[in-house]
């Protein structure tokens, strides 16, 4: 294999990691009774290889190490089955996941992470289920209904067959009764389901993967989960990311923004997002951290100025007097007590005398035909956003800003028109976390590889093992002169391609 074969940087980075640390499962298991298991970093090295290379399904994968003389080489001419390989990805979710954590923290290390400016946005990937096994309050009452026309139907099909009396012989009653007990059976799951529906307070429910949802954006809906990431401005790199099931990402910034802080190891970070992730509590939230956020504001309350009446940005607030000013110079006082609004926000009405509008010269242009005085809501932390709002108008947002698509639209691009990534191969929250996490662990691998090019990645896989854990480091060195130096034909004399489960040596079994 070439020295410039991007394998050998699948194999520096496989070999070089802590297995057991990171918890994958058999690693380092010493000697057992019967045959031994697969060692997990040879498994880590064939997904890694195959999600490099657009192959992730477990069967394609199995050919490969068959076949491909690339895998061939990186397995020692192991052939582990499609079982035991979909059976790594399944069990190892939690690992990969660290896996991924834990080359963030390399790139630290690498110096390839600015930790200045994050851009955050999210993207909806397709689970591994159809549209029509998700079922919605409105879906399950609109499938109850038709099953009730069903019943009546055919009741009312039996009954005029009774009062037919066709005289046909005995032995149909069965076959009909049989018939109307699979439509009530049928009818009873739907109530339950949707009684089940209701009780857990969600909106929607997945029969194949419990976790999907249906997902709408720009007119179109898909059946998926909503993947957030967090990319370092220096170098486009992934360094933070999560998976849920929500529709929007208005309350995803904070959570996000806060992972990427601590895997960046800051104690402040700039991060910059789109108009979906404005919201006041993540705001706060940002600002509570640490964490200067720049988020494009929503068009909101553009109508009134449409019409040619104030709106809400034309009253000045007075935090020393508590209270608003209109454009005529009248105040807006507070009402005796904050409400609590539908999404469980206090906020205060500050409302003007009657009789100051009453005589005011700018009434039209502020109330309506039959409105007697002006009203107006605020939170009881709108001060946070009106610091956001006031650092959003000047020309260092629009700088930020301006920035933002180049940055975060790079890594979805890249993981779905070229890496081919817009679905997930397995199901429920954790396998899919944990998928993802291999996803963008190899985007990152491709990404450094191509910045500092392989042989540096390499030898910085060494160097940093001889730091962390010098014995590891000499297997891995050993492990690639190995390779360089041994012909084809004696490495598989000693690893035979025809015996699939040869073990490692036991200097690279902890490997």
């Amino acid at each position: 294999m070439g020295a410039d074969n991007p394998v050998r940087a699948i194999e520096a980075y496989a070999d070089g990691i802590d297995l057991v640390a990171l918890g994958f499962a058999h690693a380092g298991r010493g000697p057992c009774a019967g045959q031994p298991p697969y060692n997990p970093g040879d498994l880590l090295k064939l997904y890694l290889y195959g999600y490099l290379n657009r192959v992730r399904s477990s069967r394609l994968l199995e050919r490969e190490a068959v076949r491909n003389l690339e895998v061939i080489w990186l397995l020692r001419g192991q052939q582990p089955g499609y079982r035991t390989i979909a059976k790594f990805r399944a069990e190892n979710a939690a690992a990969l996941r660290a896996a991924n954590r834990d080359f963030v923290r390399l790139l630290g290390r690498l110096e390839l992470l600015g930790g200045e400016l994050v851009a955050i946005d999210g993207s909806f990937f397709d689970a591994s289920a159809s549209k029509s096994s998700v079922m919605t309050a409105r879906r399950l009452g609109e499938r109850l209904a038709a099953l009730d026309r069903d019943i009546d139907a055919y009741a009312a099909s039996l009954a005029a067959g009774d009062a037919a009396d066709v005289g046909e012989p005995a032995g149909g009653d069965g076959d009909a009764g049989a018939a109307m007990a699979a439509l009530l059976a049928r009818r009873a799951a739907t109530a339950q389901a949707l009684d089940e529906l209701k009780a857990s307070g969600q909106t929607q429910r997945g029969t194949t993967d419990p976790d999907a949802r249906l997902l709408s954006k720009s007119g179109q809906s898909l059946c998926g989960y909503n993947v957030q990431i967090a990319v370092d401005a220096a170098h486009k790199l992934i360094v933070a990311s999560d998976v849920v099931n929500d529709g929007n990402d208005t309350g995803q910034l904070h959570a996000l923004a806060a992972a990427a802080k601590a895997s960046l190891a800051v104690e402040t970070l700039r991060v910059v997002a789109d108009v979906g992730y404005h919201n006041g509590e993540t705001l706060r939230a940002c600002e509570a951290d640490g964490i200067e956020a720049f988020v494009e504001r929503p068009e909101r309350g553009r109508q009134l100025p449409a019409e040619g009446r104030f709106g809400s940005a034309s009253f000045t607030y007075d935090a020393t007097d508590d209270a608003y000013r209109c454009p005529a110079g009248a105040m807006l006082r507070p009402l005796s007590r904050p409400v609590q609004d539908r999404t469980g926000k206090w906020r205060t009405r500050y409302v003007s005398h009657r009789s100051a509008c009453r005589s005011c010269p700018l009434r039209a242009q502020c109330l309506s035909s039959r409105g007697d005085r002006r009203m107006i809501e605020r939170w009881e932390h709108e001060a946070v956003v009106e610091r956001h709002r006031a650092r959003m108008a000047g020309a260092e947002a629009m700088a930020v800003l301006r920035r933002r698509k180049a940055l975060v639209e790079h890594p979805f691009g890249t993981l779905k028109c070229r890496a081919g990534y817009r679905h997930f191969l397995v199901r429920g929250f954790a396998k899919v976390r944990g998928e993802w996490g291999l996803m963008a662990l190899c985007y990152n691998l491709t990404r450094v590889i191509n910045i500092i090019g392989m042989a540096a990645f390499i030898a910085w896989i060494v160097r940093l093992d001889a730091l962390v854990a010098p014995s590891r480091a000499i297997a891995t060195l050993r492990t690639l002169l190995a390779r360089r130096t041994t012909p084809h034909n004696q490495r598989a004399a000693t690893t035979p391609i025809w015996f699939p489960r040869t073990p490692k040596t036991p200097e690279i079994q902890h490997a």
